[in-house]
């Protein structure tokens, strides 16, 4: 037997569709269900990437979220068949099957609403960097084993999570959670809340980088995605890159530099008057933030995009000292910001932040470690 659900260009019926590019595009989204003889009834759904650059290096993670009885919930792709959820290597018709319906509290298959998202990530391959840093940038007390200067794979985002990807999430929990006033700055940030409790970006801060948000925001954020947070030592080998770029287990690409500076090499960032990253001062072309991907040109070794100024990023790492007895551990920004001297936006250079901090130059991306 076959109940279909189609539903075109729009991700759900009556869904207004994310904001911006900011997400991958999507479109002709189809699903419907069919029932089995020994499975139950299976949904399938289909859809359309249409991305390009989409690569083993530089895949897409696609995430998927379907309406229960209360409220909208992550679809683990760990649980889904096809090629079409979690990391997508290429463009194109995407199938994905998802078993089980019926054994959820999700209602009846033939009208289950589902919405897709796609953001591009950056392949971090296996093997060893320099690792330059220290836990807690030096001052860790809390006997926790130095982090290690071999790490298996990942992927990272490949750009800072944007305005107008922050309000498609606060505006799908609809809750308030996530939100602070401080993110209507139009020149630092453009988010408004409406009285009817809706989200908007205010015209042209669509691609900017989201600020004003804590650690627990970040971590909320990254959970809705099926993400986290990067740990230091990830966030610092996305910076500079491995030993071989390729990574250890074929050694065909040696980092021409695995101690650069910057994700660029050794260069100031603003060297010979050529402007590498958003740093503090107009003279990079920008007051206050820059849209995310201003300085592609001076990406990491892998191609992630603003690792050096524009926004701190928060990393999933924390500390504690003797000072900080009975408080929730700090957590350490990376990357320098808008705010900082050029020095600042280097490889090591980083601060120490209280977790519920929302502040100007506060933003973050996303990573996917797969499971061994």
């Amino acid at each position: 037997m076959l109940r279909l659900l189609t539903i075109c260009l729009v991700l759900t019926a009556g869904f207004v569709p994310p904001l911006s590019a900011s997400w991958l595009p999507v479109s002709n989204l189809k699903v419907w269900s069919e029932s089995t003889e020994l499975g139950g009834p299976k949904v399938i759904i289909e859809y359309d990437l249409e991305a390009e650059g989409l690569s083993e290096s530089t895949p897409a993670w696609v995430f998927i979220r379907a309406r229960g009885v209360n409220s909208w919930r992550l679809l683990d792709p760990q649980r889904l068949e096809g090629d079409g959820a979690g990391l997508v290597e290429s463009s194109g018709r995407k199938q994905v099957i998802w078993w089980g319906v019926d054994q959820t509290d999700y209602p009846d298959p033939v009208s289950v609403e589902v919405r897709i998202r796609a953001l591009p990530m950056v392949r971090v391959p296996a093997g060893s960097f320099s690792l330059k840093s220290l836990p807690g940038a030096g001052r860790d007390q809390s006997g926790r084993p130095a982090p290690s200067s071999v790490l298996p794979e990942f992927y990272i985002a490949r750009d800072e999570t944007t305005v107008a990807m922050y309000a498609d999430y606060l505006n799908e929990r609809g809750d308030g959670l996530g939100y602070h006033d401080r993110m209507a700055n139009e020149e630092r940030c453009g988010l408004v809340r409406s009285e009817d409790g809706t989200y908007a970006v205010l015209p042209g801060r669509e691609n900017y980088p989201i600020s004003y948000v804590s650690w627990y925001d970040a971590i909320a954020f990254l959970n809705w995605c099926g993400l986290r947070l990067p740990t230091e030592a990830e966030w610092e080998k996305a910076y500079r890159g491995g030993h071989y770029l390729d990574g250890d287990d074929s050694k065909a690409q040696p980092n021409p530099n695995p101690e650069r500076r910057y994700p660029w090499g050794d260069e100031a960032p603003n060297e010979g008057d050529v402007y590498r990253c958003n740093h503090d001062g107009t003279e990079d072309g920008f007051a206050d933030l820059a849209p995310v991907g201003s300085f592609a040109d001076f990406s990491s070794p892998y191609g992630v995009r603003d690792m050096a100024g524009n926004v701190n990023e928060w990393t999933l790492d924390w500390y504690t000292t003797p000072f900080h007895a009975g408080l929730d551990g700090y957590r350490v920004v990376r990357g320098g910001s808008w705010l900082d001297v050029p020095e600042g936006c280097d490889a090591v250079s980083g601060a120490t932040v209280l977790p519920m901090k929302e502040g100007a130059t506060m933003g973050f991306r996303g990573v996917y470690a797969p499971q061994r």
